[in-house]
This record gives C-alpha cells, sequence and structure tokens, in this order.
C-alpha cells in the first residue's frame, strides 16, 4: 500500500473535523455584508495549502473577490496538473428550513450537514488532503501542480477570465482537474465530461409612477405583474418547448450511442421523482429526464416579485414587477446569441402599455463536451477505480461551471471533472450536505490520480 494510502485513512476522523472549519467561515460571495467573511475564507485555505507543504502561496487581487495560488513544482519531466475549485458558497436562505445552522457544520448519519460542504469547499478540501497524504510521507508529489481557489463562482465568475488572461504563465498546464460535480449515485462513481452553460437576466416591467388604489384605478391601466406573467407564460408552449425563434437551431442531435448509454446508467425516474418531492416530472416532449437534464436547453424564472407580498391583504395595483430568468444552453449554443434572440423577443412582445428593462446580471457560463476517449480520461478512470473500488461510468451535469471552458480554450488543456457530490446532497438549497464516505474515497481517488497522470503522456511542463 502506498504511504499515502495509509495516512489518508488513518486520519479520516481528524480530517473531518478539519473541514468542519472551513465549513464555519460563512463566505457568501454574493452579499457585500458578508465581503470579510469571503476573505477570511480565502485566507484560511492560503495557511492550509502552507501548513500541506504547497509552495508560493499567494492570495492574488482580481476585481472582487481574491483567488488563492500555490505550487508544487520538483518534478522535471513529468506533466503539471492546475487543480481548481472555489471557497465562495451560495446564499443560506430560507434559514428557517436548516435543521442545524448552515455555518455550524453537524455530522449526521455519515453526513457532514453546512452550507459549502459539498459544493465547493467539501471537494477542495479532498484534493488538499490527497496532496497533503503524498507530500508528508514522501516528501514530493508524483508531478507538478499548480493550484487556483476562487471566491466568485457562485456569482459566474464575473473576474476569473481576466485574471487568467493575465497569469496565463504562472498558470500554464497540461491537464485541468476540478471537482465541483456530483456522482449520479451513492455507490455509482463518475467522470463528467459535459456541462450546460449558463446566462441569467432580469426582467423589469413599470406601469405606472406609483403603486395605485386596485379600487380607483383598476380597469384603467395595465397591471405590470399580469403583463409580465403573460409574457413569461409564453416562453414556453404547453410541451416543454421554448418558444423564442431561433433558440434551438445550434443544438446538436444527441447521438444514438450516447442515448443508449444514459439509458443504461442506474437512473430511476420514480426514485428521483420521490426524491425532490414532485408530484409529477416534466420536461420537453421527446426526451427521458436525463437527457433534459443534461443535454437539453432549459429557460426558468428563478425569481418573481411584484405588489404587496406581506400578510394579509393590501388592494393595490403595483407600479412595478420583476422576475429574474435564466437558460441553461448546451455545446453548439453560444450565449451572445441567445442573449440576443431572448431580448429581440421580449421586445416583441411586451405590451406598449408598460415599459420594459432587460438586464444581463450575471457572468455567462459557455457550455463544454469532452470527449470519453481523450487520453488524459483513462488515468483519472484508473484513480476512481483504485479509489473507489469500481469502474466509473460516464455522465453529463445539467449545472454550468464558467471556468471550464475557459481553460480548455485558453490554456489548450483537458479538463477532468472529478466530482463527489450525490444529487439529493441540496447544494444551493437548505441542509447542504457530504457524503462522507465519498469524501474519504475522493481522497484515495485523488492520491491515485497524481500517480496515474505523472506516467501518462500528457506534455512536459
Amino acid at each position: 500500500m502506498h504511504p499515502a494510502i495509509g495516512y489518508i485513512q488513518e486520519r479520516r476522523e481528524a480530517f473531518v473535523e478539519a473541514l468542519k472549519a472551513f465549513v464555519r467561515i460563512p463566505s457568501v460571495s454574493t452579499k457585500s455584508e458578508h465581503t470579510g467573511d469571503v476573505q477570511k475564507a480565502a485566507e484560511w485555505v492560503a495557511a492550509e495549502m502552507q501548513r500541506t507543504g504547497l509552495e508560493h502561496v499567494q492570495i492574488l487581487p482580481t476585481g472582487g473577490h481574491p483567488v488563492v495560488y500555490a505550487d508544487w513544482l520538483h518534478a522535471p519531466g513529468k506533466p503539471t496538473a492546475l487543480i481548481y475549485g472555489h471557497y465562495d458558497v451560495q446564499p443560506p436562505e430560507p434559514l428557517e428550513l436548516w435543521i442545524t445552522g448552515p455555518f455550524d457544520p453537524t455530522v449526521r448519519n455519515g453526513e457532514l450537514y453546512g452550507r459549502g460542504s459539498v459544493d465547493d469547499k467539501g471537494q477542495v478540501f479532498m484534493h488538499l488532503k490527497a496532496l497533503e497524504a503524498h507530500l508528508k510521507t514522501s516528501g514530493r508529489l508524483p508531478m507538478n501542480v499548480r493550484l487556483l481557489i476562487e471566491g466568485e463562482e457562485e456569482i459566474g465568475s464575473p473576474n476569473l477570465d481576466p485574471f487568467i488572461l493575465k497569469h496565463l504563465d504562472l498558470l500554464k498546464a497540461d491537464v485541468v482537474v476540478i471537482s465541483d460535480t456530483a456522482m449520479i449515485a451513492k455507490g455509482v462513481p463518475g467522470i463528467t465530461h459535459g456541462l450546460r452553460g449558463l446566462i441569467y437576466f432580469q426582467v423589469d416591467v413599470e406601469g405606472t409612477n406609483s403603486d395605485l388604489h386596485s379600487g380607483g384605478f383598476g380597469g384603467s391601466v395595465i397591471n405590470p405583474a399580469f403583463a409580465l406573467a403573460q409574457m413569461l407564460a409564453s416562453l414556453k408552449d404547453r410541451n416543454g418547448r421554448i418558444t423564442i425563434p431561433g433558440f434551438y437551431d445550434d443544438v446538436r442531435k444527441l447521438p444514438a450511442e450516447e442515448r443508449r448509454a444514459l439509458a443504461r446508467l442506474p437512473f430511476r425516474e420514480k426514485k428521483f421523482q420521490k426524491d425532490i418531492g414532485a408530484p409529477a416530472l416534466f420536461g420537453e416532449k421527446g426526451f427521458t429526464t436525463l437527457e433534459r437534464l443534461w443535454a437539453r436547453p432549459t429557460l426558468e424564472i428563478n425569481g418573481l416579485y411584484s405588489g404587496f407580498i406581506g400578510e394579509g391583504a393590501k388592494t393595490v395595483l403595483p407600479a412595478r414587477a420583476m422576475a429574474k430568468v435564466s437558460m441553461r444552453l448546451v455545446p453548439h449554443q453560444d450565449p451572445t446569441k441567445i442573449a440576443r434572440l431572448f431580448g429581440q423577443h421580449l421586445k416583441r412582445i411586451c405590451p406598449k402599455t408598460v415599459r420594459m428593462k432587460v438586464a444581463e446580471i450575471s457572468g455567462r457560463g459557455m457550455p463544454w463536451l469532452a470527449r470519453t476517449d481523450d487520453p488524459a480520461m483513462q488515468p483519472l478512470a484508473r484513480a476512481i477505480e483504485k479509489g473507489f473500488g469500481k469502474k466509473p461510468v460516464y455522465t453529463r451535469t445539467g449545472g454550468t461551471i464558467p471556468v471550464v471552458a475557459t481553460f480548455t480554450r485558453l490554456l489548450k488543456a483537458p479538463c477532468l471533472l472529478l466530482g463527489i457530490g450525490l444529487p439529493d446532497e441540496n447544494a444551493h438549497a437548505p441542509n447542504e450536505k457530504l457524503d462522507l464516505d465519498n469524501l474519504h474515497h475522493g481522497m484515495l481517488s485523488a492520491v491515485h490520480l497524481w500517480n496515474e497522470l505523472a506516467e501518462a503522456r500528457l506534455g512536459t511542463p
């Protein structure tokens, strides 16, 4: 047994306690009142890197929250990997739905509950401990490693692309390793090879100068809430198909071989429905649930606001209505084109009786798709099999990691997505959790990964 494997096994409980300290930091990147906490999380990561034995540890500024960088580059002739992750987290609201506090990490039934436990603090921590295991037992790593841990992923990484462009030499690598994804099911380790892209808008509709008495003015002017509701409802037909002209022009047909592979995965629609508590499943007609989740684009309303929403009644005709709308895009769809089509379509259907403003309010994420036969995939598959004791399956995910497409384009290096989350772990929702068995086996897989990649033909540093 490799000494690093023994190191991980002997410290399993101690590692959980160490991760709790990371999860306790409320590093909510989207809220200005948590700016100091985001900085504190960056400092925690930097201190952990230094304690691990990594070198050139730096907290580097961006146009927003900082990134944390470190490296270990003492393996001449061996490839270089760039490990990417993020230390920021989603807002914890609604707080009343948490069983225990979002920043009071608690273990229940072999799972660590807390905001950021799986997305992405636990998965960043997994890599730090795997590197520590090598460095503390052998005094070296099997290959060269760089780390880039950012603090704005949960708000679309608006400042990361400029940072990468400015520091291309610092980030040069032969392969990029990212752990911010999920397995399809407990006991079924996987490799994610496809991501959807993302664009996000706020739509504001205004009717009158101020709210009006619904008895004194109702019937004389349009209600902005109704106008917006009608516009939004028209964006999909009864079969779940998006009605924006040109929206599907660049969507490629899913290959028959991949459709068969998806059908063989251990996914049960009835269990999925039960787990999420839905009365019934719904989606674009003609596709399975997995195909809709992973390989078809979406348009969703993420938030609505208008008028009086407090307790009791208030007979008011609201002056304004607002909606937040996001679209998940699939490979070959261009976010710039889709944003233009969305704006043009809303202008066409907006009634002349209201004023409308459409604003893009988050960084764009490009869709991404990798070949499952890429040479870098095989070392990852072997590492996962050794770490989990099972061969991994290949999956896509419906989520977005904006930097994956950026790394692919700018570094021209393959991206390997080693995720240890589970679909029911409530990332972005109350009671987020991380399966501690997966954390342990993920660490073992990461230990094996550096040995496997060290012997792969991925180029030289």
